[in-house]
């Protein structure tokens, strides 16, 4: 007996949700630093420009939690269906629950910790009017600045490769369902 149509399909809106939701944070992401940033920074002076930007990641952070629950949602409640054993080939890989863990991880060690921190320092430096405070301030925001912006890399890497690892789990399967079906 196979599985229920109702069940396929909420499959394949999980999949769909997952690959929505890492395009989200892959491509948002991809768009910003190769598009964005250079357009604002050519575009406008350094104090415009850095909080012109410091809401386009606000909006990326809101972005990126949404498609957190995307894919969390999504991969739990594939959990629950392989454990049932309704459907094994929507078993939750060890490698995609370490990568998405980490990647949530370091998403919300970066907004709720990082992020508020460095926006704190960039309007200080901002404010600041003598040459050497101001100097002082911006050394202070750019060692923060530096540690988001490598998280951001470490998360876009981490994106793609829990990309990887769902197209290949979804190439795999079907390869054995048409193995089966022959």
């Amino acid at each position: 007996m196979g599985t229920p149509r109702p069940t396929r399909r909420l499959l394949f809106v999980c999949h769909t949700v997952e690959l929505v939701a890492l395009s989200i944070w892959i491509g948002g992401l991809v768009v910003i630093i190769g598009s964005v940033i250079p357009a604002v920074f050519n575009s406008f002076g350094m104090e415009t420009g850095g909080r012109f930007l410091t809401r386009v990641f606000e909006g990326y952070n809101r972005l990126v939690t949404l498609a957190s629950v995307g894919l969390v949602s999504s991969a739990l409640w594939r959990f629950w269906l392989s454990s049932r054993g309704d459907r094994m080939d929507a078993s939750v890989s060890r490698s995609e629950w370490a990568l998405l863990t980490v990647m949530i991880g370091v998403a919300g060690f970066m907004m709720l910790v990082l992020w508020p921190k460095s926006v704190t320092l960039q309007e200080q430096a901002f404010a600041v009017q003598s040459e050497a405070a101001r100097k002082a301030a911006y050394e202070a925001f750019f060692r923060t600045h530096t540690v988001v912006r490598g998280l951001y890399l470490l998360n876009l890497g981490l994106g793609i490769a829990l990309l990887v690892v769902k197209v290949r789990s979804l190439l795999v399967t079907r390869a054995s369902q048409e193995d089966v079906t022959r």
